[in-house]
């Protein structure tokens, strides 16, 4: 599993530059015939979704009725909130959980939690999918960017540590993996908390 989630990490870092090398070199006069906006969404839901569902139920973290529940739950709402036209925010952000299930799997294998920690924490995203909450996008929201960029990218960094350690040689990354995690899922709520204060 460990290499798995180094490519996934590696195809998460692509995803974040493929939109500016693609407008850079002129995609869509270059290669008119190819769709580049459904191409994109279909690589993301094959790794952003099906592989790291898949993962869950494989690896035995989910096994049995759990773990067809996890799929299933994943797959369906994940289908459904790719094709929402209102996922995106004016401010480049994601309304609900943008079913980043790479990002939630590896720390859950990084962090091993029960079964039961798991199957909650899986239903708990898979709503808030379908609920009027901000999560931020880690390049395109403008608010705090110096902070969610650098973020980000140290996510990639301890995430490709971590799974490149095993999830067990490296606690370091682990520990990384868990802080990063925690503000790139939090940040667009607390933006939302913020700004109704202000």
């Amino acid at each position: 599993w460990d290499m798995m989630f180094v490519w996934l990490v590696v195809a998460f870092f692509v995803d974040g530059i493929d939109g500016p090398l693609a407008r850079r070199y002129n995609v869509k006069t270059n290669a008119p015939t190819f769709d580049g906006v459904l191409l994109d969404l279909i690589i993301d839901y094959l790794t952003y979704v099906f592989i790291p569902a898949y993962a869950l139920f494989a690896s035995g973290l989910l096994a049995g009725w759990s773990g067809w529940v996890a799929i299933i739950v994943i797959t369906f709402a994940s289908a459904m909130y790719f094709a929402d036209t209102r996922m995106k925010t004016k401010d480049n952000s994601f309304q609900g959980f943008p079913g980043a299930w790479n990002m939630a799997v590896i720390v859950i294998f990084a962090t091993t939690p029960n079964h039961w920690v798991i199957l909650g924490f899986v239903t708990i995203l898979a709503i808030t999918m379908f609920l009027p909450l901000k999560f931020v996008h880690p390049v395109r929201t403008e608010r705090w960017r110096p902070v969610t960029l650098p973020t980000a990218l140290a996510w990639v960094g301890f995430a490709a540590w971590a799974a490149w350690g095993n999830f067990t040689e490296v606690p370091a990354a682990n520990i990384g993996l868990l802080i990063t995690s925690t503000y790139l899922l939090f940040a667009g709520i607390a933006q939302e908390l913020t700004a109704h204060k202000a």
